[in-house]
């Protein structure tokens, strides 16, 4: 089986496909990655804790940046980690991520190692914020250490005739455009120009659960109720204006 694209799904396809005992290959992208528990408390927990999931559109790198995958995690087994380390210790294959196919030819790109370290930078980022947190409330210090030595060999070229199936877990880019018609209701990417969920194109057209509309958490449900109370305060503000 090949499964390509290594975000949550990627990821946890490939666990799942390989537990059913079949012969996984995954083919790989830049994904951030954490421990799944870090000194005894789940990952969410710091995530909560250290505001990383408050980080405002305004505190991104770049605009793309919102199309990041999400930090690589599984609930299975009541939670544990998983990243591109335990699935090659699992035993599945890791490549570079997919080029395309050429007759029967799958082509992989030679930057498995470059993606792995990018996820480590990620972590790193992370376990500062943690790192942290544990100093101003005085935590028990959870010793997270530097992510374990990778290497980056992988396959370049793969028959596929040796394979029974090919998932494609590649994320996915906004798409209103294609349904709501309005000229300059998005951005370059696709996103809406808003404020706070509010467009600035069309009159009375609101938006929540968008990814990043406002914060890290917009699309989750951890962080979708604060930006529905926002919007819902907005229409009723309207509606009292008559508009």
């Amino acid at each position: 089986m090949l499964v390509v694209g290594s975000g949550q799904s990627g990821c946890q396809i490939a666990e799942e496909l390989h537990g059913a005992g079949r012969e996984v290959v995954l083919a790989c992208g830049r994904a951030p990655w954490a421990h799944r528990r870090m000194g005894g408390r789940d990952l969410v927990w710091w995530l909560v804790e250290t505001r990383y999931l408050e980080a405002p559109v305004e505190s991104l790198p770049a605009p793309t940046a919102r199309l990041a995958a999400n930090v690589l995690s599984t609930g299975q087994g009541g939670g544990r980690d998983l990243h591109l380390r335990t699935l090659r210790e699992l035993g599945v294959t890791l490549t570079g991520h997919f080029l395309g196919a050429v007759g029967h030819e799958a082509r992989f790109a030679s930057d498995l190692a470059e993606s792995v370290a990018w996820g480590d930078e990620r972590f790193g980022l992370l376990a500062g914020l943690v790192g942290k947190l544990v100093q101003e409330r005085g935590l028990d210090d959870p010793e997270l250490g530097e992510p374990a030595p990778f290497d980056g060999e992988g396959p370049e070229r793969l028959d596929l005739r040796d394979f029974g199936a090919v998932v494609f877990a590649t994320g996915f880019r906004p798409d209103y455009d294609s349904w709501l018609t309005w000229p300059g209701l998005v951005d370059e990417l696709g996103f809406p120009i808003h404020e706070d969920g509010e467009s600035t194109t069309v009159p009375g057209l609101y938006f929540v659960g968008v990814h990043f509309l406002r914060k890290r958490k917009s699309s989750l449900l951890i962080g979708v109720g604060e930006d529905a109370a926002i919007v819902a305060r907005r229409i009723a503000d309207r509606g009292l204006r008559g508009q």
